[in-house]
């Protein structure tokens, strides 16, 4: 083992289903764990994760970046194949890269993408039960683009933040907001710097009652200017919510990896 100390950064799938979250909780299975279990058995020491986004119990991700430190030098692959012999099935470490110091996925990252999905149609899902929001409404995704591009810009999103969030404060920015049809799925990804507890899904809770016809698409503006949490939708299903990107400095090189067809990426079904 060396005595110098090592910053690798690592980019991570799961499936959320089965976890009470990223974070650690006394008690209860997370991801967090289940990762810094694997690595510290490749590392021989343990380790510490960091990660860019702490997500809810439920929530899954395609691209969560974390970053650990270790005196252990191993190639980037070992590190790789390595954990993943150690995961569980529904979580997945795709690379690794030894970063500067100072880097902190968290802290070093620009921006964050989730991406939310929703299923409408007249039946429940069985294989895609857990990976979408299902929902009978025949939701207009043009009426909530509409209405949704009010969040577009710096604002006080206390109307979109769980009552236990813990953010010193509310002001957020959002750089985009789309919500168009893929198949039978309705998808919404937004893109912001960072995001409050259970801000996506209390926005997309929202929406789909303007997608549903029962307010119109100006009734957003209008929630976000109130600041009170009362006068948004619903909190939607963590099911349907996955972290898709985090962004940093392309300086740093770190891999984005994103997929273009959520249908496919979710389901392995192809619904063109």
């Amino acid at each position: 083992m060396s005595s110098t100390v090592l910053r690798l950064a690592v980019g991570i799938e799961y499936d959320g289903t089965r976890y009470s979250g990223w974070q650690h909780q006394p008690g209860l299975l997370t991801i967090q764990d289940s990762v810094q279990k694997a690595l510290s058995v490749v590392a021989d020491h343990p380790v510490s994760v960091a990660a860019a986004g702490r997500t809810d119990a439920g929530v899954h991700a395609c691209a969560q970046v974390a970053h650990f430190d270790t005196h252990a030098s191993r190639p980037v692959r070992g590190w790789v194949l390595g954990a993943n012999s150690r995961l569980p099935p529904d979580i997945a470490i795709h690379w690794a890269m030894e970063v500067e110091p100072t880097f902190h996925a968290r802290h070093t990252a620009q921006g964050r993408t989730y991406r939310y999905c929703i299923l409408r149609r007249a039946t429940r899902p069985a294989i895609l039960r857990d990976r979408v929001c299902w929902t009978r409404a025949a939701l207009d995704p043009d009426a909530m683009h509409e209405g949704a591009q009010a969040l577009v810009g710096e604002h006080d999103f206390s109307s979109f933040r769980a009552v236990e969030c813990q953010s010193t404060t509310a002001m957020r920015h959002v750089d985009a907001i789309s919500v168009r049809s893929e198949g039978p799925l309705v998808v919404l990804e937004i893109s912001a710097n960072s995001f409050l507890q259970h801000m996506v899904r209390n926005i997309v809770g929202t929406l789909m009652e303007v997608g549903a016809g029962e307010k119109p698409p100006a009734w957003v503006a209008g929630v976000l200017a109130a600041r009170d949490r009362t006068r948004a939708g619903i909190t939607a299903p963590a099911s349907g919510l996955y972290l898709w990107q985090v962004r940093y400095p392309k300086s740093l090189q770190v891999p984005e990896t994103a997929y273009n067809r959520p249908w496919a990426m979710i389901s392995g079904l192809d619904f063109d």
